[in-house]
């Protein structure tokens, strides 16, 4: 599966997510983001801005920006983030999808990566918001989360598997191909934990993971869940999964 909305839609969940994490955030900037350990509201604001800020001058420059990270100590959390969300939907909106960009993710060095990559770093990190608020958190909406879950496990997971194998601390050499599905709906994908792991949309699965997109998308980013999940088969291989997610999405 590739990307699964259209980049106007992208945007649009980019613009709805930040205001989102604003508006919790704003509630507890002095308070721990119990789901981003060491940080508080203000650091997440902070945290979210920079990604902002680099990825609109990645489109403009054509390359990393340096020196990087800006230093925030003592700027407002609040306005760095309103400067920065406007900076990203003005670039996004701006250039062509099509157009090429520099990303980490080889496959796809595109501006329309940056469209996709913005919207799910949006809405995760307004999950963690919502925690360090301590409010009910809104459910993602389906096509979002969907697409989101396809994005964590062939760009993030299947991909770093591949190219960055030392970030896993040894823990891809001893998988032995077994399959986990992920089943979201009407979508499923067939995840085979092998030193490179693969992701496919059949097969033959020796562990099930059924709910929700929103429940799932929140499973596979180590987000707390609001709903039931149901584990079908080998348990511990879905544990297994769940220890190379916080592998590939740190």
């Amino acid at each position: 599966m590739s990307q699964t909305m259209d980049h106007a839609t992208y945007l649009s969940h980019v613009r709805v997510e930040s205001a989102r994490l604003r508006a919790a955030a704003a509630t507890a900037l002095d308070r721990p983001v119990p789901t981003c350990p060491g940080w508080t509201g203000a650091d997440l604001l902070n945290h979210v801005a920079e990604v902002y800020l680099e990825k609109a001058q990645i489109m403009r420059l054509g390359a990393y920006p340096q020196p990087w990270p800006p230093d925030l100590t003592g700027t407002d959390p609040l306005a760095n983030f309103d400067a920065a969300t406007t900076d990203i939907l003005a670039e996004l909106a701006g250039r062509d999808p099509a157009d090429h960009s520099l990303t980490w993710y080889d496959p796809d060095q595109t501006v329309g990566f940056w469209h996709r990559r913005m919207a799910h770093e949006a809405v995760i990190h307004r999950i963690d918001a919502e925690e360090a608020a301590g409010v009910e958190s809104a459910p993602v909406p389906d096509d979002l989360a969907t697409d989101g879950i396809d994005e964590v496990l062939i760009t993030f997971l299947a991909f770093a598997s591949a190219a960055y194998p030392g970030g896993f601390d040894g823990a891809l050499e001893n998988l032995d191909g077994r399959t986990v599905r992920i089943e979201a709906g009407a979508s499923s994908w067939y995840v085979t934990l092998a030193p490179a792991i693969t992701v496919a949309p059949s097969g033959t699965a020796d562990a099930t993971l059924r709910s929700t997109p929103d429940q799932l998308l929140r499973w596979l980013w180590r987000r707390p869940t609001t709903g039931d999940i149901t584990v079908e088969g080998d348990q511990t291989l879905v544990a297994t999964l769940h220890h190379l997610l916080k592998s590939a999405t740190q």
